[in-house]
């Protein structure tokens, strides 16, 4: 489904281990790596500072120990350490799931950036922006804790599976099958395309207007016939219902009557997720985050992804 960047892969490369004086200069070299791992297995901003966190104390405690064997590679030692911090993790997030209120959606990373990072070739980018777009991690959420990791590593940061096995303490055979289980579900549920970022921008535009504009007309020519509104309160945000709402004239008119009750707030252009979005304050305070999904080869809106929980809206400045 997705090709590696070019270039060596994460954890391969030989090199001396570092002495206590420079581990907190390795550990921020590869804090972006160990960021985009660990968020793309979680799904969440909080969990994932937890999880370097914890990473970061077993790191500095190794380089404590004076008879600690040496640390030939200190990125794939990291990064064994950050996954399986992670994989522990899941157990928590789950069982907070089994209490959440309403529809549970990945929290979002903004950004206030135009257009996506362009691709610099380096393997701690490999095929990011779509790894860790909303409708991913969406599809992601419905694959095993281990299947998951296994298709990050190796589908998206291009990890070998001899070297995932050696990250997850499994044996090669184990990790091809996860990885053909994975890889399967994946491009099931989500085929491979990436919309123009003008054309999403545009849309994007378009759609908001026509909901804060009470156009029905012009909302319904954006929105597939099929399209689906996840929408994330927590239980905590009046801009969020209890289940996915499907279909375009439940979803349209839903969207138009919300609107119709919500004067004041204010639409600033974002990433988020690596796809252009929107934020809407209210005041200056962050009210929703919403991220829209394309449909393949067109203008159609497939999802629309509305994330009003207070507890995952990053704080941001209003500005442009």
């Amino acid at each position: 489904m997705y090709e590696p960047a070019p270039g060596p892969r994460p954890g391969t490369e030989p090199g001396p281990g570092p002495g206590p004086g420079d581990a907190t200069e390795v550990f921020v070299d590869h804090r972006e790596l160990l960021f985009s791992l660990v968020y793309n297995m979680l799904g969440s901003v909080t969990d994932t500072e937890d999880v370097l966190q914890e990473t970061w104390l077993s790191w500095t405690a190794r380089h404590e120990t004076s008879d600690a064997e040496r640390i030939e590679s200190p990125r794939a030692y990291l990064v064994r350490i950050a996954v399986n911090k992670a994989l522990s993790r899941r157990a928590d997030i789950s069982r907070r799931r089994e209490t959440y209120v309403g529809t549970w959606l990945p929290e979002p990373l903004v950004s206030t950036a135009d257009t996506p990072p362009p691709d610099d070739g380096t393997a701690d980018r490999a095929e990011r922006a779509e790894s860790v777009s909303m409708a991913m991690l969406v599809v992601l959420e419905t694959l095993s804790p281990l299947e998951r990791a296994v298709f990050i590593l190796h589908e998206v940061f291009g990890y070998a599976h001899t070297e995932t096995a050696r990250i997850l303490g499994r044996s090669p055979a184990a990790v091809r099958q996860l990885a053909h289980r994975a890889r399967a579900h994946v491009q099931a549920r989500r085929p491979r395309h990436r919309p123009d970022p003008l054309l999403h921008r545009r849309v994007t535009e378009r759609f908001l207007d026509a909901v804060f504009g009470g156009d029905l007309a012009a909302l319904m020519r954006l929105l597939a016939p099929d399209v689906t509104l996840w929408a994330d309160g927590g239980g905590k945000s009046p801009a969020a219902g209890p289940h996915p709402v499907h279909g375009r004239d439940n979803v349209a008119r839903l969207l138009i009557s919300r609107a119709s009750h919500r004067e004041g707030l204010e639409i600033v252009y974002r990433q988020v997720n690596g796809d252009p979005a929107a934020m809407l304050f209210s005041g200056d305070t962050p009210f929703a985050v919403m991220v829209l999904d394309l449909a393949p080869g067109g203008e159609r809106i497939s999802d629309i992804y509305n994330v009003a929980n207070p507890d995952k809206l990053p704080p941001a400045e209003r500005e442009s």
